[in-house]
């Protein structure tokens, strides 16, 4: 397993789609494809089983050949984080015990899918039961108002100061959030490693002082976030807000258009059109328009530098 440093944490991680056969089995034979195509794009770390990845809609079973397949073929080459996340402590924690020996580096929570009239204390609680008895150090996925339970921030704030908690992805779109992580992380500097996840405005969380990126869509933009993210660094923020314009409209083809409304489906689709996925299959689902498809096929004869650099 790798370390959990700055070296290797820091930078560019993907929430990466699960690639299924048409009878929706796990495609073992497109995961070296994957691991290769992510290495390709200056990828740090991949989050396996995600909202992207259908993690909460795969069984048990496929999440662990997932997590074994990807171990093996990364030969500890990127740091490995998977989602744990479920509506209990107890179950939770059975969750990492699935996944404590197949070679996953962190163990990834976000809030709970169901929780009815659940206290801000009662969801501390639930975090740090979680953290305190995780044999993996663990990632915190916080949503805000976006996520169907709140963590408020003086929770998160509680919980994200735990000393194994080693990653926080932001995808609150908050300023309130985000000042008080950059809090966080520099009181627990080198500890704790603030990844933006709102990947169409990445620019000021550079600026604010964020370490990287973990987007669901790096799977195919990973070389240009990690352009946003070296200009922004250097301080060339006009230079990086220009790229950050630039994926915002190659994203917005591949997801469908306004309102994305092909987002998982165009995701996989163009991992089709760049010969790392064989199908674009979504376990609910997702459907593509012929549009869209048309669309992605324009993207990848006008944007072959920065999907295959």
């Amino acid at each position: 397993m790798k370390e959990l440093n700055r070296k290797n944490i820091a930078g560019v991680w993907s929430a990466t789609p699960t690639p299924f056969s048409n009878e929706l089995k796990l495609d073992v034979e497109a995961i070296p494809r994957l691991l290769e195509h992510h290495l390709r794009l200056g990828v740090k770390g991949l989050f396996l089983g995600g909202t992207s990845g259908e993690g909460p809609w795969m069984s048990d079973s496929m999440c662990i050949a997932l997590a074994n397949e990807v171990v093996k073929s990364n030969q500890n080459r990127m740091l490995l984080a998977m989602q744990v996340t479920d509506n209990s402590a107890m179950q939770i924690i059975e969750n990492i015990k699935r996944i404590q020996d197949s070679g996953i580096d962190i163990a990834v929570i976000a809030p709970p899918f169901f929780q009815v009239n659940a206290t801000q204390e009662y969801l501390k609680d639930l975090y740090l039961e979680v953290i305190e008895n995780s044999s993996l150090p663990v990632g915190v996925y916080h949503r805000g108002k976006f996520s169907s339970v709140e963590i408020e921030t003086d929770t998160l704030e509680k919980i994200i100061a735990h000393p194994k908690v080693v990653i926080v992805k932001d995808s609150s779109c908050d300023p309130v959030i985000r000042e008080m992580i950059c809090k966080a992380t520099a009181k627990r500097k080198d500890e704790l490693f603030a990844l933006n996840g709102n990947e169409f405005d990445s620019v000021p969380y550079v600026e604010a002082g964020y370490d990287g990126f973990l987007f669901g869509g790096a799977c195919f933009n990973g070389f240009m976030a990690n352009t946003i993210l070296k200009l922004a660094t250097a301080g060339d923020i006009k230079g990086a807000q220009a790229m950050q314009d630039h994926m915002n409209v190659i994203m917005t083809k591949v997801f469908g258009g306004e309102g994305l409304p092909c987002w998982l489906a165009g995701q996989k689709q163009i991992m089709v059109e760049l010969g790392i996925f064989n199908t674009r299959k979504t376990i609910i689902n997702y459907q593509i328009t012929d549009e869209c498809l048309k669309t992605i096929k324009d993207v990848m004869e006008q944007e072959k530098a920065y999907l295959l650099p």
